[in-house]
């Protein structure tokens, strides 16, 4: 689909980018089903109207944390690493673009005053168990 981007490096899928320019005729997600969170979007014809509903408790195990930013406002450069902490794949998200982070390290620079909505799974368990810092390489 067109305005939708894989980010990928060797056989990982770093992430994936649906840019705000983007047009679905009908909802679809992008990530496999078993991925820890489904990225995608949501499109229905006026006067659609979901009925009221929720989400089964079911308990569900997740192995890799994954993380999806909205941009707001301002410019951010998200930058991908390989195992040896080489960049090799950069991307540029502006406002309204959305990127899933799925796999693989990753750092965000401002190329402008930002900001960006940011989901991840939970609960939070404070920087010194939830991230691993790499040192990047050229």
């Amino acid at each position: 689909m067109e305005g939708v981007e894989f980010i990928r490096y060797g056989d990982l899928l770093f992430g994936m980018v649906i840019r705000k320019t983007t047009h679905a005729e009908k909802t679809r997600f992008f990530t496999p089903d078993e991925s820890p969170l489904q990225f995608g979007v949501l499109a229905h014809p006026r006067g659609f109207v979901e009925p009221p509903h929720y989400h089964k408790p079911i308990p569900r195990t997740i192995r890799a944390l994954q993380q999806m930013f909205v941009v707001q406002r301002g410019t951010v450069a998200m930058d991908f690493f390989d195992a040896q902490g080489r960049k090799v794949v950069e991307v540029v998200a502006s406002p309204g673009d959305a990127v899933l982070l799925m796999d693989g390290a990753h750092s965000l620079r401002g190329l402008e005053d930002f900001q960006c909505v940011s989901v991840k799974q939970g609960p939070f368990l404070g920087a010194e168990n939830d991230k691993v810092e790499i040192s990047p390489r050229s």
